[in-house]
């Protein structure tokens, strides 16, 4: 199968990072694409950010209409249902892949994020996909994205002490990781503390996978119909669509 993952900020190393994360657990048949917008935020930390993010992200995603599936490589599970209505292949959100596999391996988890500013964006999401009773609690370990990538930064340690206080506060059985940068760190996090580290880009290439070895695709019946032809103006004009799908 070939799975386009997008992801929705613009620096191009996070990008290769995710493509080696998503590569390391793909199938051998498995074709992975890696590829982020040239315009929008260099990195989403919070609401602002998101909504400058999607119209690259869906850009991207429409100029790949062979794709069999697609993967949004940012937690917040940017544009999500938006994309999920433009195309017909699946579209998976990390965050919500990774929440999905917590509940299989867990009764309990809790979320690791980088910034506080991002986690109402979360907590709405754990809510949303029915996962309220199941996770603990969205923790932030205040540590910009852009500096996920910067090895003096000491991001793994504040990672690894608010993984320690999931377990210890929030009686967390499992943990997800709640930003596409911190793929790498997974497996190393897991051994550390005994208990399953979630990467949301290997949960979602693998959800992926199952769904195309499955042949399921988003049903268009309701909430993701294609979008109504009408007229998109200005800056927007590329995102109109020619006919009612």
């Amino acid at each position: 199968m070939h799975l386009t993952i997008v992801n929705p900020n613009t620096t191009a190393s996070m990008t290769r990072a995710i493509g080696e994360a998503a590569r390391a657990v793909a199938a051998p048949g498995t074709v992975i694409e890696a590829v982020n917008p040239a315009h929008g935020p260099a990195s989403i930390e919070g609401y602002y950010d998101e909504v400058h993010a999607i119209p690259g992200m869906l850009a991207e995603m429409r100029a790949r209409p062979g794709a069999d599936a697609f993967v949004i490589a940012c937690f917040d599970d940017t544009g999500l249902e938006a994309a999920r209505s433009l195309m017909a292949a699946p579209v998976i959100g990390i965050g919500e892949a990774a929440m999905h596999l917590a509940t299989l391996v867990a009764g309990r988890f809790s979320v690791v994020t980088t910034l506080a500013v991002s986690v109402p964006a979360l907590e709405h999401n754990v809510h949303k996909y029915g996962f309220s009773h199941r996770c603990g609690r969205v923790r932030s370990c205040e540590v910009p994205v852009l500096e996920l990538e910067d090895p003096a930064s000491g991001a793994y340690g504040l990672i690894s002490a608010e993984i320690a206080r999931a377990r210890a506060e929030d009686r967390a059985e499992a943990i997800v990781l709640g930003c596409a940068g911190m793929a790498d760190l997974a497996a190393r996090l897991s051994a550390e503390h005994g208990i399953p580290v979630i990467d949301g880009v290997a949960a979602a290439v693998k959800l992926a996978e199952s769904l195309h070895a499955l042949g399921l695709k988003t049903s268009k019946a309701c909430g993701y119909a294609p979008p109504r032809a009408k007229t998109y103006s200005g800056m927007f004009a590329a995102a109109a669509v020619a006919t009612n799908g």
